[in-house]
């Protein structure tokens, strides 16, 4: 990870905090992302912010595509740590799964998986939440 030295971040920029408000589209979940890497000193050129975006795209993604719609988007960092949340209108948990010609794709929730050091899931009356936590450090 490359993070910026405190005398390179603008003197009025405000603390990271959680990003509450539900994004309306992958792209408006990772622009919030990346302002907050941003603001926490996280370069956006670093393997760390690739990965942390393209986890939050692919949750983002299923949501929309197979949940039933984004319900809720909750991102913070904390200590060393990104914590991302993802609600749909699903209950059931993803699968994971090889595509074929026919039906291409099944790689997003192995890289999920993979990429992030924690994942949960969790159904609950009105769908499922899934939250990821990738470190930053």
């Amino acid at each position: 990870m490359t993070v910026a030295p405190p005398a390179a971040l603008a003197p009025a920029a405000p603390a990271p905090g959680p990003a509450r408000a539900p994004a309306s589209s992958a792209a408006a979940a990772r622009s919030r992302v990346r302002d907050l890497l941003r603001r926490a000193g996280v370069s956006l050129d670093s393997v760390i912010a690739a990965d942390v975006l393209l986890v939050t795209s692919e949750l983002v993604t299923n949501a929309i595509r197979h949940g039933g719609g984004l319900a809720s988007f909750h991102v913070e960092i904390t200590d060393d740590a990104l914590l991302l949340s993802v609600a749909d209108a699903n209950p059931n948990p993803p699968l994971s799964r090889t595509g074929t010609p026919d039906r291409p794709g099944g790689y997003g929730w192995p890289l999920v998986q993979r990429l992030a050091d924690r994942v949960d899931v969790r159904s609950h009356g009105g769908g499922k939440t899934i939250s990821a936590e990738l470190r930053l450090a």
